[in-house]
């Protein structure tokens, strides 16, 4: 199972009405079980250096399963993956902040949502809330 374009349309719906909600306009990029993007959006107003922000946060988080706030705290000095955002340097990079959230289906990884354009704190209440409207 993967996510398709009718279900990464439906989780950047909720995550734009969140980023609505909060008064931030958002980068918003959905990925599928392969780590491929399905769809983004950028909102009026988002910045634009977060475009490839927002999708870096959705492969992150769909390459380890882990939201990039938690691979952000585990990737500190003296943590156990210091030094993963220096990885994959050909490819798409490693993100270790907050706002990738994967996407699961009865435990299994399905894709992964990432937001980018605020706080750490925003980006992640918007990519949580675009996570629970699969």
């Amino acid at each position: 199972m993967t996510v398709n374009l009718e279900t990464a349309r439906r989780i950047i719906a909720a995550g734009e009405q969140k980023a609505d909600e909060i008064g931030q306009p958002m980068n918003i990029a959905v990925v599928d079980a392969g780590g491929n993007l399905v769809a983004h959006v950028r909102q009026d107003g988002a910045w634009i250096g977060s475009i490839e922000i927002s999708i870096s946060k959705a492969w992150t988080s769909r390459a380890f399963d882990i939201t990039t706030k938690d691979l952000g705290e585990n990737s500190q000095p003296t943590q156990q993956f210091f030094g993963i955002h220096t990885t994959n340097a050909h490819g798409r990079g490693v993100a270790i902040f907050a706002g990738g959230v994967p996407l699961t289906v009865d435990g299994t990884v399905v894709g992964a949502v990432g937001v980018s354009g605020g706080l750490g704190e925003q980006d992640q209440a918007v990519a949580e809330a675009a996570a629970a409207a699969l």
